[in-house]
């Protein structure tokens, strides 16, 4: 992954984390928000209700379902109807404790220490408080009831009530509806006057239980809004921010981006250049400066070596040329016995081996610098192969290898005599290594290595074939394999070294295939170039 997609994803990912934070804690404080004021709202409504209850008759007819107040309003009291009318959006009920106080309450629940006793303390407390239930705006098959852990609760509770979410079955519905539940155990003054209003509270100081309930349906609905309105805008968020870190990314990265560029043209042959120093007074100018300074070091070294591995050769040259000269003018002057004979015939070869290794080091030195100069003209494939078949044919009939010549003619561009060099390295290397049959193939390929169409010539040999981890070290200088015959037949280990220069500086590229036990295939692939148009009567 570039750096610029990391970039892009830490800071939306930051972003997203930012934004899930605030939106838990936006909908966290709106729900606590909603939630109190519910809560108020209750409190309120609980004050009205039990000064409606403590003022009127109405207590006694609580039980009563609205339905019959609709198809027999006769009885139904006025204080009733007002009750709807007071509370239109409560649920509401009293239950009536009214043989305990709160003290004695507390006092039988702790006494009540096995889970026997307490099952009975409870049991005695629901059947007082279905007898003396009074609701409005509940279902009276199912109505609003505490479980005993929460009636223990309730009881406990130093402020004597509690609020809860609730279950509540309303009257004409099918299904109950989630509400807001307050409940509130209480001494419920009897109002004072009247028989009948003391048949319904009981004694003075009876404990009562308050239910008042409201539905949370506007909370939910404005929470689940509000939670939309956070979804759409985390995720227009993450897009946007998405985009503008990518786009941000980018811009920042452009110099750097440059610099590589920049830095991937530059190889052996062209230290001279350097990479683009953006003026942007940070990281990426200080990482351009330094890359130029590495590559002057670079430019100086190589130039260094360059000139050594030159005026080494030149140098050279001379006092080898002299001794060959002198060890032939023995052979051929004096009459040395067999022993001189072939110490000097041994000088004269090591001379000449050291002569080739010269002039293999010259040319690698203005391969290096970029000094090769090449000679482009129209080539013909087959016919280039077929010239290099007719020039090895004595040497490979001296060990028996069969050298043939296949594939189509291909018209393209370069130097014939460097391609040449080329090529007969690659044979010759095949004939070193015991091949007994050496295939040359010339056809045209669409390569992007080189940028289009392509002429690719192939050496195919039977030898013994290269182990896979050292296909690619043989382009390394001096290097060769432990058991080539090479090492015996004076190879320096430069050829394909050479080789890949000349290859390099037509614009192409080569490579070796090969298998052990099966043979070597190497390949050079090259520009077509500009080539003219032909005729048959052109292709010789």
């Amino acid at each position: 992954m570039t750096l610029r997609w990391r970039l892009t994803l830490f800071y939306t990912a930051l972003l997203a984390l930012l934004l899930t934070s605030v939106g838990v804690t936006t909908l966290y404080l709106m729900r606590s928000s909603l939630i109190g004021g519910l809560d108020n709202e209750l409190r309120g409504t609980y004050t009205q209700f039990t000064t409606y209850v403590q003022s009127t008759r109405a207590a006694s007819e609580l039980s009563l379902p609205l339905d019959t107040a609709r198809n027999d309003p006769g009885q139904v009291s006025d204080s009733l109807m007002l009750a709807r009318y007071q509370f239109p959006n409560s649920s509401l009920a009293l239950e009536q404790i009214d043989v305990y106080d709160r003290q004695t309450l507390l006092d039988s629940l702790d006494r009540a220490r096995s889970p026997e006793e307490r099952a009975a303390l409870l049991s005695t407390l629901e059947a007082l408080r279905n007898a003396s239930r009074r609701s409005l705006g509940v279902d009276t098959q199912r109505p609003i009831s505490l479980s005993g852990e929460e009636l223990s609760d309730l009881i406990r509770s130093s402020s004597g009530q509690m609020f809860l979410n609730h279950l509540v079955q309303e009257p004409y519905r099918s299904a109950p509806t989630l509400m807001r539940l307050m409940v509130v155990l209480t001494p419920l003054p009897q109002v004072p006057g009247g028989a009948e209003s003391a048949g319904v509270f009981g004694p003075n100081d009876g404990l009562s239980i308050v239910y008042v309930a409201r539905s949370l349906s506007t909370v939910q609905d404005t929470l689940s809004q509000l939670k939309n309105v956070i979804l759409l805008l985390f995720v227009v968020g993450l897009i946007t921010a998405g985009s503008g870190a990518y786009v941000l990314a980018g811009q920042a990265l452009q110099p750097l981006r440059r610099v590589q560029r920049a830095a991937e043209r530059i190889g052996g042959q062209t230290l001279t250049e350097r990479v683009p120093v953006p003026q942007t007074g940070d990281e990426v100018e200080s990482l351009a400066m330094a890359l130029n300074a590495m590559l002057g070091r670079l430019e100086d070294s190589f130039d260094a070596q360059r000139r050594f591995t030159s005026d080494a050769s030149h140098e050279l040259r001379t006092p080898v040329t002299a001794i060959s000269g002198h060890a032939g003018y023995l052979l051929r002057r004096t009459n040395p016995n067999e022993q001189q004979q072939e110490s000097l015939k041994i000088i004269q070869s090591e001379s000449a081996r050291l002569t080739n290794l010269i002039a293999s080091l010259l040319q690698l030195a203005r391969s290096d610098s970029g000094a090769l100069l090449l000679t482009r003209e129209p080539i013909f494939a087959t016919l280039l192969l077929s010239d290099i078949a007719r020039e090895l044919a004595p040497l490979a009939q001296a060990q028996r290898t069969a050298l043939t010549t296949i594939g189509q003619e291909v018209a393209f561009e370069g130097d014939p005599d460097r391609l040449k060099q080329v090529i007969i390295n690659l044979v010759s290397n095949a004939l070193k290594a015991g091949a007994q049959t050496v295939t040359l193939d010339s056809h045209t390929v669409s390569s992007a290595a080189v940028g289009g169409q392509a002429v690719r010539l192939s050496v195919h040999d039977d030898g013994p074939g290269i182990p896979a981890d050292q296909l690619e070290r043989l382009f390394d200088r001096f290097y060769r394999l432990e058991d080539s015959r090479s090492r015996d037949q004076g190879g320096a280990g430069l050829g394909l070294s050479i080789a890949r220069g000349i290859v390099d500086a037509h614009g192409g590229r080569i490579w070796l295939e090969s298998e052990v036990g099966r043979g070597t295939t190497a390949h050079v692939e090259l520009p077509i170039g500009n080539v003219p148009v032909l005729d048959e009567d052109d292709v010789p």
